[in-house]
């Protein structure tokens, strides 16, 4: 007989890590993007495991929207749908996954993992796959996994979940191991353009909008205020502020320096450029203002960036050959 989840103390879940819309934003274009939807199939296509992205603080089902995930899984959240040791697991893998990969074990013995997706100290998402064996189960893991009560379950669907259970993938330690470092990479490069899906035309949108982001960009370097903006439209001030973040999800101040800070960080990809160049010729007003502004987009100070440029740089060819060869 199963259980629905085994006894456990009652689940305190943390608050969000954060509550700022324009990083939850940013997390649900990279869940939109070309890119990712085109790396989750491959990457499920060849490892046969379940991967999502999942927004930093938002507890849900484990895995929940990808088709690979673990058929036990599945039915224990189809009669569970709040089972307190899957959110425990949840909580336990985003309590410990700051610096790197963590992987951890549920009641029934399966194993989860999340890979951290940072931009500069922040984390704003996880890659999460798994629930697999990483050790075929022994008998007695079997017993306490399938050998609870469960009332009310009919003997159908008793057997369904421990046919399911069984059918899990036994994955060696140390090619999980290597699946967890190519997730690595990729979060590396998903945090990498984070920012530059904020200010990049995903969808087809309106000859005005394409034309909004055309000026903004042609003249970013320059002392332009939303009114300059508004009028290069045809627009007033007021509907071009409302039209404008109805489109895009941020203001035109949050969009225009956001657009800055992607220009001075391709400057930056030349050794020989000072720091205080960049910013002015990115149309920042002050190097305190670009430090600022740059922190607050980026998660780290442009000193701190330039000095993982040399990584990034690696990191983006080795996804993008990764994507490709799989």
């Amino acid at each position: 007989m199963i259980h629905d989840c085994p006894p456990t103390a009652r689940v305190r879940l943390r608050p969000p890590a954060t509550n700022d819309p324009t990083l939850s934003m940013v997390v649900s274009r990279l869940q939109q993007s070309k890119l990712f939807r085109d790396y989750q199939d491959a990457f499920e296509t060849t490892t046969g495991l379940p991967l999502v992205l999942r927004a930093a603080g938002s507890f849900r089902t484990p895995l929940q929207g990808s088709k690979r995930a673990n058929g036990f899984c599945a039915l224990m959240t189809q009669e569970n749908k709040s089972c307190s040791s899957c959110l425990q697991v949840q909580q336990q893998l985003e309590d410990e996954a700051t610096q790197g990969p963590k992987t951890t074990q549920c009641y029934a013995g399966l194993s989860e993992s999340a890979v951290p997706v940072r931009v500069g100290e922040r984390i704003l998402a996880y890659l999460q796959t798994g629930q697999v064996f990483l050790t075929p189960p022994t008998k007695q893991e079997i017993k306490n996994a399938t050998g609870f009560s469960a009332p009310g379950k009919t003997d159908a669907t008793l057997q369904a979940m421990k046919s399911a259970y069984l059918l899990t993938r036994t994955i060696p330690r140390k090619q999980y191991e290597s699946i967890l470092r190519l997730l690595t990479i990729f979060a590396e490069h998903l945090g990498s353009i984070s920012n530059r899906l904020l200010v990049t035309e995903e969808e087809p949108e309106s000859a005005a909008m394409t034309k909004i982001r055309a000026y903004i960009s042609s003249h970013q370097s320059d002392a332009i205020c939303l009114v300059d903006v508004a009028r290069a439209a045809n627009m007033s001030a007021c509907y071009f502020c409302r039209i404008f973040k109805r489109t895009t999800g941020l203001t035109f101040t949050d969009y225009l320096a956001r657009e800055r800070v992607e220009s001075a960080k391709v400057m930056l990809l030349n050794s020989h450029t000072r720091i205080s160049e960049a910013a002015y010729a990115a149309g920042f007003q002050s190097l305190s203002q670009f430090n600022r502004v740059f922190r607050r987009v980026e998660g780290e100070s442009p000193t701190h960036y330039r000095d993982h440029l040399g990584g990034t740089k690696r990191t983006s060819a080795r996804t993008t050959a990764l994507i490709h060869a799989a």
